[in-house]
């Protein structure tokens, strides 16, 4: 099974997600011909790569040209990725994660999510963000997606409603269920669209998941910080990983003999005068 793991050490964003997805091996042609389905215009995309603490990331910028963008409500986007002409697969995930963001909107807006209106220029960043991620695991042919536990900064953030606390309160609607921890960091390492992103996508949130690893790729946020700003996404196959058998200590002092392999057993204390203890306790090393 081919895995994406999102290594979320630097948190997510939906540009993070699109430059650590074509930095690991997207095809960059075959992926703008797929965003190309979308009835949408007015936008284009850059692409650069820079470096970040000595590695190499791909940096995404979604520039929009024509700044007549209607304001879009969900039905809105609802709307233009149901009259693409992408793959019902790839359409039905992009909506759920809308759908995911518009309901934690709708819940700190004390509103429903019918109302709510996305703030991006028209929201044609974030249709990109979300359509171009599922689009970009779709071309790589991935069919489960992992991740880590998600950092969260502190302190607060500037946005048109003013100044509101880092994480933002549609992040943390969003990451329910998710596991999080503070970073320590002051700053907003998850944004609501990579929340919604890989809280809708993700089976899973853990440590790295055993794999043959195939291809790495980073994705550069936008801020400049003192560690890598990054997003790592490693893909592979998966394999089943069985962990060696425990060995069990025993209560006598004799060496227990298997296949090419002879470990000492759990020693009683020795009394005074007996000298069969070195101090040191083989751990099952091979001999």
């Amino acid at each position: 099974m081919k895995i994406a793991y999102f290594d979320c050490f630097s948190g997510i964003s939906g540009d993070m997600c699109l430059g650590a997805l074509l930095a690991a091996g997207v095809d960059a042609a075959a992926w703008r011909g797929e965003l190309a389905k979308l009835p949408l215009s007015g936008y284009e995309i850059r692409q650069e790569k820079i470096q970040q603490n000595g590695i190499t990331a791909a940096n995404i910028f979604v520039d929009v040209v024509e700044s007549d963008q209607p304001e879009r409500h969900l039905a809105d986007i609802v709307e233009i990725v149901q009259k693409s002409a992408l793959s019902e697969e790839v359409k039905e995930k992009s909506i759920a994660v809308f759908q995911r963001l518009a309901v934690a909107e709708a819940r700190v807006h004390d509103t429903v999510p019918e109302r709510i209106h996305f703030h991006e220029v028209g929201a044609v960043d974030a249709v990109i963000d979300v359509v171009g991620t599922v689009v970009g695991l779709s071309l790589l042919g991935v069919e489960r997606v992992c991740a880590s536990p998600l950092p969260m900064g502190k302190g607060f953030i500037k946005c048109r409603h003013g100044l509101i606390p880092s994480p933002a309160p549609a992040t943390m609607e969003v990451l329910k269920n998710v596991p999080v921890y503070g970073s320590g960091i002051e700053a907003e390492l998850v944004t609501p669209t990579g929340a919604a992103l890989i809280a809708t996508l993700a089976a899973d949130f853990t440590e790295l998941p055993p794999m043959v690893v195939q291809a790495v790729g980073y994705g550069s946020g936008k801020k400049v910080m003192n560690h890598p700003n990054l997003l790592r996404v490693v893909l592979g196959d998966s394999f089943e990983f069985k962990q060696p058998p425990a060995y069990h200590r025993h209560t006598h002092g004799h060496h227990e003999h298997g296949p090419g392999r002879h470990y000492h057993g759990h020693h009683h204390s020795p009394a005074p005068d007996d000298h069969s203890g070195s101090g040191e306790e083989d751990t099952g090393s091979p001999a």
